[in-house]
């Protein structure tokens, strides 16, 4: 059973040690890697991506209200090169901005498991998860959900296996 499916069936406990575990394997700080950038309203679409070796992450988004926020975006790949991780989210916790539409991506992968929030944990608070009906998760994406995502958006946790091409 594919590890999406058993996350889905148990929900965010297996999620979150699945996520312990996989941060143990990126031990290596030439495997990881966190940057700043903004997140900009004014209802534009705007990608931001960071590679890791050959992948890259990215973060597509439209948003509206308020100005710029600073966001972080950490990508990291196993010391197999098995795995890769991807998070993006606000530092302060709580984004003022309301999103029109999101997606996350993990190039030349498949996603094994992926989560967005409203809020992320800041001064000893817990990562609040958006409804499964506010988001959709695809073999290589995840993305709001037309008509149902809130606007509310304030981390987003990816998850992928590397794809190999069969000989």
């Amino acid at each position: 059973m594919a590890i999406r499916n058993l996350i889905s069936s148990t929900n965010t406990l297996l999620g979150v040690v699945l996520l312990i575990v996989v941060s143990a394997s990126f031990a290596s700080s030439e495997n990881t890697k966190t940057v700043d950038f903004n997140v900009k309203p004014g209802g534009v679409v705007h990608t931001f991506s960071e590679k890791i070796k050959d992948h890259e992450c990215s973060f597509t988004y439209a948003s509206q209200g308020g100005t710029n926020e600073q966001w972080h975006m950490s990508v990291g790949i196993s010391d197999d090169e098995q795995l890769i991780s991807c998070t993006v989210w606000r530092p302060q916790g709580k984004s003022y901005l309301f999103f029109t539409q999101f997606k996350g991506e993990i190039s030349g992968s498949r996603l094994e498991y992926a989560s967005a929030y409203s809020q992320s944990a800041v001064g000893g608070g817990g990562d609040v998860a958006l409804k499964q009906e506010e988001y959709r998760v695809d073999d290589d994406s995840v993305s709001h959900r037309e008509g149902a995502f809130k606007a509310q958006l304030s981390k987003l946790t990816m998850i992928a296996r590397v794809k190999h091409d069969e000989l």
